[in-house]
């Protein structure tokens, strides 16, 4: 069978690999700093600005895995790929107008709601979306459990995060008659938790190593047969 990463050549084969190394290490920091930033907060360790820096650069991370990914997934070809790389980035720019609003003092419940927990919503969403999409891809056209495959095992540990980052986002929303998020237990804890998810799925993506196939995307376990 003729090596799939030989047929690129060394040069574009090596660009694969950093690639996926890069974004592996980009979500593994980004998830670790949002990990820390939620424990920083639920434990009330630190300033607001300690907690909010934490944040916003743990969201730098994210958003350049993010961008990787759109370069990684347009090398291996893949068209569900892209465009789940594509939405994930579009998510963590999301992600960061929010970041970047919560330095913002003396914001109303409906400033705070519109530019801080708005954007944060959205961007939860879509990452719901971008490993939606990545199922798809890796599972063949279809969301299915592919337990011997690691690209599956990545995928679904950052749904499994996405969904965690959906509820905290659900319970940062602010009540108007108090000022106050819904539940801030839950956005503290559901942050650690996703973000904990992120960076495991970056430490699994590590040993991912990206290999093009004749349709594109990585190699399912049928084709490694």
């Amino acid at each position: 069978m003729t090596n799939p990463r030989a047929a690129l050549g060394p040069t574009a084969a090596r660009r694969l690999v950093r690639l996926n190394a890069v974004a592996a290490t980009a979500f593994i920091l980004g998830g670790s700093l949002f990990a820390l930033g939620a424990a920083f907060a639920q434990l009330d360790i630190g300033s607001r600005a300690t907690v909010n820096i934490t944040y916003l650069v743990g969201g730098c991370f994210f958003s350049l895995g993010g961008y990787v990914s759109i370069l990684l997934a347009s090398h291996l070809g893949e068209l569900l790929g892209r465009r789940s790389a594509l939405v994930l980035f579009v998510g963590t720019l999301l992600f960061a107008v929010s970041l970047v609003a919560a330095f913002a003092d003396g914001l109303t419940p409906r400033q705070s709601n519109g530019w801080i927990w708005l954007p944060d919503i959205l961007g939860c969403v879509c990452f719901l979306v971008s490993g939606h999409l990545a199922l798809l891809a890796v599972g063949g056209g279809r969301v299915r459990v592919r337990a011997r495959v690691l690209g599956w095992w990545v995928v679904a540990v950052n749904q499994f995060g996405s969904v965690l980052f959906f509820l905290a986002g659900i319970a940062a929303f602010t009540r108007p008659a108090t000022s106050r998020e819904l539940d801030a237990a839950i956005v503290n804890w559901g942050t650690f938790a996703g973000a904990v998810c992120f960076a495991v799925g970056g430490a699994l993506q590590e040993f991912d190593i990206p290999h093009p196939t004749q349709n594109g995307g990585r190699p399912n376990h049928d084709e490694a047969q």
